[in-house]
């Protein structure tokens, strides 16, 4: 198998075991992401399993990431990329609220949203949608403004 189409297949069995996973955890309903940032209730209301699920995650990528931090490769030979940068701007803090305002409103993040279309959900298909809108509105917009090396 060319690595090209071996980096592609362990990128969909990535995806797909990520889909898996959100569906198994009820992530890819918006109730169950609503329940957690739902506080008007009381906290007899409040669903604490995103909580949970993100904790699993985290406990799950701390230990990947600080194996990562030493390598030059990544696992199936592709150079490994870090983030670089560790500065908070204003268009950092501005994009993480859009992102949690719509999330908050719709109940779904990126990638249950994208899972939740194979059941035929037409709210997911429309924060698809959306979200690709949106992707397409900050490319144009990154073209037009010049660069802050400029």
């Amino acid at each position: 198998m060319k690595s090209s189409n071996r980096q592609l297949a362990i990128a969909f069995g990535a995806g797909l075991l990520f889909a898996f996973g959100l569906a198994l955890s009820g992530m890819t309903k918006p109730a169950k992401v609503i329940g957690f940032f739902s506080f008007h209730n009381g906290l007899e209301s409040w669903d604490p399993s995103l909580a949970l699920v993100m904790g699993g995650g985290m406990l799950v990528a701390f230990p990947a990431f600080r194996y990562a931090q030493n390598r030059k490769t990544a696992l199936f030979g592709s150079v490994f990329r870090m983030p670089t940068r560790k500065d908070i701007d204003l268009r950092l803090v501005l994009g993480a609220a859009l992102f949690g305002i719509g999330w908050g409103i719709a109940g779904y993040c990126p990638g249950p949203a994208i899972t939740s279309i194979s059941s035929g959900s037409s709210n997911a298909l429309i924060v698809v949608a959306s979200m690709i809108v949106g992707m397409k509105a900050y490319q144009l917009f990154e073209r037009r403004e010049p660069s802050a090396a400029e």
